[in-house]
């Protein structure tokens, strides 16, 4: 089903109605994003699940990631370890502060006094081949669920990058943002 044929949802490209009342809080209003959190959220907790059925006690999803990118790499600081596996440095930096409280990583000084590199413990190097099959399992259990339901999650992921290289998050934001009087 296209956009156009769409009848049951007002066009997300048309300005918001300037009659409808506007409630006092806007936080009343259901968060259009807390379904796909909590289904995130409830995904990360059967994996977590994975682990601690197979006795890995302190690892969470997010640390699979770079758990097996340092494995395969060697020692990094952690700007080169977002660089590598494209994410913030600030979410790799508390990512590495969960994971050394856990006991999987350590950090020795860098080429510079301002730079850490991130290194393996020897807990975390036994845990690896797990986590390098558990992401193999779990990539394979995303396309099983792409094959399943009608709109691919991936292709979903896709198609909206693409629409948000056509006309941006901020710009659709500005296009619908009443500025407070005053």
């Amino acid at each position: 089903m296209t956009n156009s044929e769409r009848t049951d949802s007002p066009d997300p490209t048309a300005p918001a109605d300037p009659t409808a009342p506007v409630p006092a809080d806007p936080t009343a209003r259901p968060d259009p994003w807390q379904s796909l959190h909590e289904l995130l959220a409830a995904l990360d907790a059967e994996i977590e699940e994975v682990y601690v059925e197979r006795g890995i006690e302190g690892v969470r999803p997010r640390f699979a990631y770079p758990l097996i990118r340092l494995a395969h790499t060697g020692p990094l600081t952690i700007r080169e370890l977002a660089q590598s596996l494209d994410r913030s440095h600030s979410a790799i930096s508390q990512t590495i502060a969960a994971m050394r409280k856990e006991g999987l990583v350590t950090s020795e000084p860098g080429p510079d006094a301002r730079t850490r590199r991130i290194d393996l413990t020897e807990r975390a190097r036994t845990l690896v081949p797990f986590l390098e099959s558990e992401w193999r399992a779990t990539h394979a259990a995303v396309a099983e669920l792409d094959a399943e339901v009608p709109y691919a999650l991936t292709a979903v992921v896709e198609e909206l990058r693409r629409a948000l290289g056509r006309r941006s998050m901020r710009q659709r934001i500005l296009h619908h943002l009443v500025e407070p009087p005053g």
